[in-house]
């Protein structure tokens, strides 16, 4: 049992029972003692009014529910695993847009010598190695529209949707270099088309700012972010009363008592 500077929930019962009213017995109106407890609040909960309440809103749901809400159970919409899955999809999605903005020495489309077949050495795109990374893309795109597909958490649908709106409205500029949209929203790339596009116009897809590839890392960041944050939801309360999803904010109820 809780206590306070040795005192526990019996013995705090009968240390209020006299302070709730004044000597003349009316009752005193929101006042509060030098532990900011409401004794009005504080008459409402000992006389049983606050347990009804709390029974008449709960009447209509199974004992399970209100025993999941009371002990913390994750409430999610998703499973852990599922989101887990989505949080892990988008990272890697994320990372295989940060190898195509790549800077510098590590950048993609800084052209570099290549030899032809002929022999013949020409300062050109390394077209391999750029469409190794479009590859991966491709597949990673197509890994978090999989794990995110029959998602039921609002916050993951809508950000889904924008990622797949921005891969709409750049379907033509995608096409022109050998990327198509096919059922499910999900890309492919042909091979042979995409070494043959004009790479100034992969590098305008994917590597610069504001580009279709910088949506897609900031659409993959929120879906992320909100896989995260709904793993981490429960049904309870915070340290002022209010309702919160988070499990840890409610847990500050606990250290306060």
């Amino acid at each position: 049992m809780a206590t306070i500077s040795s005192y526990n929930s019996a013995s705090i019962g009968v240390l209020f029972s006299s302070v709730n009213r004044p000597s003349n017995g009316a009752q005193r109106s929101g006042s509060t003692d030098l532990l900011g407890i409401n004794y009005t609040d504080y008459a409402t909960i000992r006389s049983g009014s606050y347990h009804k309440l709390l029974k008449t809103y709960y009447g209509d749901q199974s004992n399970s529910e209100i025993n999941n809400a009371l002990s913390g159970k994750l409430p999610s919409k998703d499973s852990a695993k599922k989101l887990g899955n989505i949080q892990d999809a988008a990272g890697n999605l994320g990372s295989a847009v940060d190898a195509l903005q790549a800077t510098g020495k590590k950048s993609l489309f800084e052209k570099v010598p290549i030899k032809d077949s002929n022999g013949v050495t020409t300062n050109d795109y390394d077209r391999d190695a750029i469409y190794q990374a479009v590859d991966q893309f491709v597949k990673e795109y197509n890994s978090l529209l999989e794990a995110a597909s029959d998602s039921k958490t609002a916050s993951i649908k809508r950000s889904m949707g924008n990622l797949q709106n921005y891969t709409k409205a750049n379907g033509k500029l995608l096409a022109k270099v050998g990327i198509t949209i096919g059922a499910g929203g999900k890309l492919s790339v042909n091979e042979v088309a995409f070494k043959k596009a004009n790479m100034t116009d992969v590098k305008s897809l994917f590597h610069e700012k504001g580009s279709y590839g910088h949506q897609v890392k900031n659409q993959s960041m929120m879906i992320g972010s909100h896989a995260k944050t709904e793993a981490a939801k429960a049904n309870t309360y915070g340290n002022n009363g209010s309702f919160t999803y988070n499990y840890n904010t409610g847990q500050l109820y606990n250290s306060t008592i």
